[in-house]
C-alpha cells in the first residue's frame, strides 16, 4: 500500500523525472549509507569504483524511502543535512553535490512513537512530516480486498491469457 501510494504521488505530476526507491529496513546501516548517498573509489574494502547514490540518481524527481524508522540515527543525522542543505557528500568524498528531488518516507511504525522512545531524531521528524497521510493497515479497510483481489486476478489473468475467473461470495 505504501508502495503505490508513493508511485501514485510520483506519477501525478506525469513528469517522466526518476522514481528511485529504498527499502531502508533491508540494507545494513554501512550498505544503506552508500546506498543513499554513493561512494567514492577506494573509500572502503571493496569500493573499487565510484558510485552515484539514490540521491543522486533521484535528483529531479522523486526518492521513496521506505521503512524510515529503520534508518539508524548516524545516518538520521545526514539525511537531516540532506533536506536542510539540499546536499549530498558521498561516502570518502568532501565534495557537495547539490540535489532537488521530492521525498516520500513511509514507515509502518508511528514516528511519533520513535521519537517519543528516542529511537529516531526529532528534528529530523519535523522536517518529513509536512504532509502526513495514514494508511489504514487491510485488515480495518476489508471493502478493499475485493477491490485488490480483482485486480490481482485480472493481471494475472491477462499476463497468463486466461480469462478472469468470476468472484462469487462476500
Amino acid at each position: 500500500g505504501k508502495e503505490l501510494i508513493a508511485d501514485a504521488l510520483h506519477h501525478f505530476r506525469g513528469d517522466g523525472k526518476p522514481f528511485i526507491k529504498v527499502n531502508c529496513a533491508a540494507l545494513t546501516a554501512t550498505l544503506l549509507e552508500s546506498e543513499l548517498f554513493g561512494h567514492e573509489k577506494g573509500a572502503f574494502t571493496g569500493a573499487d569504483s565510484r558510485k552515484v547514490g539514490r540521491f543522486e540518481a533521484a535528483s529531479g524527481g522523486t526518492l521513496f524511502l521506505d521503512e524510515v524508522s529503520e534508518i539508524p540515527r548516524e545516518t538520521q543525522v545526514k539525511l537531516l543535512r540532506v533536506l536542510q542543505e539540499r546536499v549530498i557528500e558521498r561516502v570518502g568524498s568532501h565534495e557537495p553535490i547539490p540535489v532537488d528531488l521530492r521525498l516520500i518516507a513511509a514507515s509502518n511504525k508511528s514516528l511519533e512513537d520513535e521519537v517519543k522512545a528516542g529511537r529516531f531524531r526529532e528534528d529530523l521528524w519535523y522536517r518529513l512530516n509536512v504532509i502526513d497521510i495514514r494508511v489504514p493497515p487491510l485488515r480495518e479497510r476489508r471493502g478493499d480486498i475485493a477491490v485488490l483481489v480483482r485486480h490481482f486476478l485480472e493481471g494475472h489473468s491477462r499476463a497468463n491469457g486466461k480469462s478472469e475467473p468470476e468472484l462469487t461470495g462476500a
